[in-house]
């Protein structure tokens, strides 16, 4: 045989593998195609959001399925800036006060009670005092010489004018009488520094009798917050503990620890509502009062004191409370309610639209603040748009639940 024959059946046998080759390479295509054709719940479709959606899924939902959720058209919402802090209640220091003896003695009797409202000049508690025994003595003293200077003076001016003494002796008894009647006002003076009346200075003087207890009166109208008066306990002035301890409950303070980083919000005169364990339904009113000057180096925060309205002295000291506060002026903007908001588990938020009500869309949005049930949609829905409200999350369950079974 010669050599073309050769090289003619060696060609031969090269085109019949090539065939061999490609009709199994199409057997092969069309296995894997025919493999791939099974019918998914979700379909993509293209997202008519603002910015850039990507492809989302959608769904169609038979009726059956559409009474499980609500939807509706995307409205607005207006969301106040606000943050909240946590602290808890104390009594207004401002309209607080510890009520101590003014002078040194035992006590003789004590009149509030823990716990007793009390208007202001009203006695708390009486005391034996060594120094007011001391100044009505000299009060005593001072009357009896006012009395008998002032009757020399009288005397010696009806014998001035029956020539009967000199002048100067008139003189001298005119000045004896202006002296004690300076030591007599002095000596009242004194008297009533410890709370005695002129009514009850004049009786004093009258009957030349010495009146030992010293009434303390409530300095402030309030309420009695602690009693450590007890008859015959010997007390000093400014000595701890104070006898008695009055408050004016009509306001209390709400101390809070601010981070930080949220105490460029924070101004006088903002107005705070405040919450409290006890009441859990109910508000309290108050603005910020005081904003504290250094950061605490541990924790990082501020102390902010609010003083709140309290008219039924229904909070108490110790209390722990959180306050929500107005940091800046309130915004309106499109909104969905919670229900109609789903993060996903990419960390991402979704919503759900619809044109028709069984055909619905997944969109991505972005969120801010949240109030009142609903969020704020900064980016991904438009206003009258329709969107789920209620229901969000079984819509995006179906699709998460299609896509791991595929």
């Amino acid at each position: 045989m010669g050599l073309g024959h050769k090289l003619g059946g060696v060609a031969s046998a090269l085109a019949t593998l090539a065939v061999l080759m490609g009709i199994a390479g199409c057997s092969g295509t069309s296995k894997d195609a025919s493999e791939g054709a099974k019918p998914s719940a979700a379909k993509p479709a293209e997202s008519k959001a603002t910015g850039d959606q990507g492809t989302q899924p959608s769904l169609d939902l038979n009726d059956t399925q559409v009474k499980t959720i609500r939807f509706g058209p995307v409205g607005t919402h207006t969301f106040p800036r606000q943050r909240v802090a946590v602290g808890n209640i104390d009594f207004n220091e401002d309209l607080a006060v510890q009520v101590f003896s003014p002078y040194a003695g035992r006590i003789i009797q004590a009149f509030a009670q823990l716990g007793d409202g009390i208007e202001k000049g009203k006695p708390l508690f009486t005391i034996d005092s060594p120094d007011l025994v001391q100044a009505e003595s000299t009060l005593i003293a001072a009357a009896g010489v006012y009395e008998l200077t002032s009757a020399a003076l009288t005397r010696a001016k009806g014998l001035f004018e029956t020539q009967g003494i000199a002048e100067k002796d008139l003189q001298q008894a005119t000045s004896d009488q202006q002296t004690a009647e300076g030591a007599l006002k002095a000596a009242r003076d004194a008297v009533r520094v410890f709370g005695k009346s002129d009514a009850q200075i004049d009786e004093i003087v009258a009957q030349r009798k010495i009146d030992p207890a010293l009434v303390v009166p409530c300095p402030i109208s309030g309420r009695v917050t602690a009693r450590n008066a007890q008859p015959g306990l010997f007390v000093q002035p400014g000595s701890p503990p104070a006898p008695y301890a009055v408050a004016d409950l009509s306001t209390m303070w709400m101390l809070a620890d601010v981070t930080e980083s949220d105490i460029p919000m924070f101004r006088l005169g903002q107005s705070v509502r405040v919450k409290v364990l006890a009441f859990p339904d109910r508000d309290f009113e108050g603005k910020v009062t005081n904003i504290g000057a250094t950061v605490d180096p541990t924790t990082r925060t501020v102390l902010v004191r609010s003083e709140i309205r309290d008219p039924k002295h229904e909070l108490r000291p110790g209390m722990f409370a959180t306050y929500v506060i107005n940091v800046e002026a309130p915004v309106k903007g499109i909104a969905l309610p919670l229900e109609g908001i789903v993060r996903e588990g990419d960390g991402t938020m979704t919503a759900w639209v619809t044109t028709d009500g069984h055909h619905f869309t997944r969109r991505i949005v972005k969120i801010g603040l949240q109030e009142g049930g609903f969020d704020q949609i900064l980016e991904g829905l438009q206003s009258g748009e329709q969107a789920v409200t209620d229901g969000a999350v079984f819509l995006s369950n179906m699709v998460n639940s299609t896509g791991t079974e595929s």
